[in-house]
């Protein structure tokens, strides 16, 4: 479904709540630059929408890419709501922006259109826990626990300032539950070995991360060798649950240090269940409340296809989907 040189006809998704109307000059910028290059373009404001307007390119043929303007929770409903193979590109505009800067991509009106009309289609893996994709990550603990209260509170767009009240509260109340995480692999071929032996297939934690691709907020990267088209998602565990503890997790996080500590557990798995001890224990989706556990988790091996700067595919040693034009 990757778009020819022949497709031109591009819808750009604008979520009004992740920055969308502050930032609504540099969607109206890029619309302009596209239509100076020919190309037909449609922005849609209500993503109920979107689909009306795609479904229309696909069956014409005409699907050159679609744009999500926002956040990493903007990306995230947008590809939850495509097709596999649709074309995605990015307008970052959200408060972290993670998937965008994964990609390479700024908030550049002609560097964003030089990616959207030359970048080249790369497939990369999603999450999938319940029946909803994620893009870069699952957590369980005390960061989804502060998702939840923002998110219940919200009226619009999320700045860093808006997380420091739910902070607080979460603080006071959060209990650190015990959390299980079950994994297996795709296949025996796939199963990591240590020693010459198998990685345990449970973990127990008082925090709990799936990773697909290597960001956090913050710039924190908790699985750093995660790879967004390995097949696989990284699944990080900490031991001890307390403020304490997760001020010291946090240091050790920032500095890099976290990997050569007891209390902190890795694996890469294709399949997880993730368990909690206590009930309405919360788990988040990309920034956004996924829901409360148990939650089954897989990964969908090249399940999105993104336009990336010729640049950033290379230097990730990632194939071209399908050439333009085949």
């Amino acid at each position: 479904m990757v778009p020819s040189l022949q497709a031109r006809r591009i819808v750009i998704v604008a979520n009004p709540k992740a920055g969308a109307r502050s930032g609504r000059p540099l969607v109206e910028q890029v619309a302009e630059l596209l239509r100076q290059q020919d190309f037909l373009v449609e922005i849609v404001y209500d993503i109920g929408d979107l689909m009306s307007h795609v479904q229309t390119a696909l069956e014409n043929r005409d699907l050159h890419a679609v744009v999500a303007a926002g956040g990493d929770g903007t990306a995230a409903m947008v590809v939850n709501l495509l097709p596999p193979g649709a074309p995605l590109a990015m307008i970052p505009l959200g408060t972290e922006n993670l998937f965008s800067k994964y990609l390479g991509v700024h908030a550049n009106p002609r560097s964003i259109c030089e990616t959207i009309i030359h970048g080249e289609p790369v497939q990369l893996d999603a999450g999938r826990a319940g029946d909803r994709l994620f893009l870069i990550m699952l957590g369980c603990g005390f960061d989804a626990e502060v998702v939840r209260r923002v998110h219940r509170e919200r009226t619009g767009h999320i700045h860093h300032l808006t997380y420091a009240k739910p902070i607080l509260e979460s603080i006071r109340s959060y209990e650190y539950p015990q959390l299980r995480v079950y994994f297996s692999f795709p296949s025996e071929d796939e199963r990591p070995r240590a020693g010459g032996s198998s990685q345990p297939e449970m973990l127990a934690g008082r925090w709990a991360f799936v990773v697909n691709i290597p960001r956090y907020a913050g710039g924190l990267s908790i699985a750093p060798a995660a790879d967004g088209a390995d097949g696989l998602l990284d699944v990080c565990t900490f031991k001890h649950g307390s403020l304490w503890n997760g001020l010291m997790y946090l240091g050790g996080v920032w500095l890099q240090q976290h990997h050569s500590w007891t209390d902190f557990q890795s694996v890469r798995a294709g399949k997880i269940r993730i368990e909690a001890d206590a009930p309405d224990v919360p788990y988040q989706l990309d920034g956004d409340p996924g829901g409360v556990l148990p939650v089954d988790v897989e990964v969908l091996p090249g399940r999105i296809t993104v336009l990336a700067p010729q640049a950033w595919r290379q230097r990730h040693g990632l194939s071209v989907a399908q050439q333009r034009g085949a």
